[in-house]
């Protein structure tokens, strides 16, 4: 059986005055506004974007 657990990410900071590569991580979650809400699946690639920009979002469970 295939695993499907799933994370659900919020963007709570501002991509504005962040470097480049921390708005390109936020592009690539799927997040592009303040207080936007994403469903992605739990893999390890996923919390290593979440681990670049803990300080843009939070991990609501």
């Amino acid at each position: 059986m295939a695993d499907n657990k799933t994370i659900r990410i919020k963007q709570v900071g501002s991509p504005m005055r962040r470097p480049e590569s921390q708005r390109k991580i936020l592009i690539g979650l799927g997040l592009n506004k303040m207080h936007k809400i994403v469903e992605r699946k739990d893999t390890p690639e996923v919390r290593g974007a979440i681990a670049k920009v803990p300080h843009l979002v939070e991990v609501i469970d």
